[in-house]
């Protein structure tokens, strides 16, 4: 099968929803991508621009269509137009059975559990639906809020990646967790 796509309804629960990404999504995505906290955690190394959400949100639907990956926006259960941040699978290889899993919140976002619920929501729809055995998720060492949503869905901690990517003019060393059937929480 060619392509990825979340099922119609998307996923939701009583917190989030996962839906696709909209051209009107570009300057709450700006305006996120500017939070300080975002950079701090970013591979980016310049000032995001409505042409690199643009470019971004093209990219993604690309990945989509070739089977590799499905970005999703990260909204208000209640008003899909409230951008509460993103979450994608990256790295899919149905072949393999593997995934990756990746997320980020806008600022106004935090501390109330939308980043535990999309991972949730994301995970239980790529292990039930994509039949994947295995889903992988890395963050910075020094990211101790990702480390703990990581933690609350169920991911298993199994060490540190040493100069594991490319990271704002460096490298940096990277946490990895994996989720298995049956252990998402």
């Amino acid at each position: 099968m060619i392509g990825l796509a979340l099922p119609a309804p998307p996923p939701a629960d009583d917190v989030v929803r996962l839906r696709p990404w909209r051209a009107a999504d570009v300057p709450s995505l700006v305006l996120a991508y500017r939070d300080p906290l975002v950079q701090r955690f970013s591979w980016r190394t310049t000032p995001y621009s409505d042409a690199d959400a643009q470019h971004d949100l093209a990219e993604h639907e690309q990945a989509r269509r070739r089977g590799e990956s499905l970005a999703c926006a990260l909204v208000d259960s209640h008003d899909e137009h409230r951008l509460l941040g993103g979450v994608a699978l990256h790295d899919v290889r149905r072949d393999h059975g593997r995934a990756s899993v990746g997320y980020w919140l806008a600022p106004g976002a935090r501390g109330r559990g939308a980043a535990t619920h999309g991972v949730r929501l994301l995970a239980r729809w790529a292990l039930d639906e994509l039949g994947l055995a295995r889903l992988e998720l890395t963050c910075g060492p020094d990211n101790e809020a990702s480390q703990r949503v990581a933690e609350r869905c169920g991911f298993t901690r199994e060490g540190v990646l040493r100069s594991h990517v490319p990271f704002q003019g460096g490298r940096r060393d990277s946490v990895l967790f994996s989720l298995l059937p049956g252990e998402l929480r």
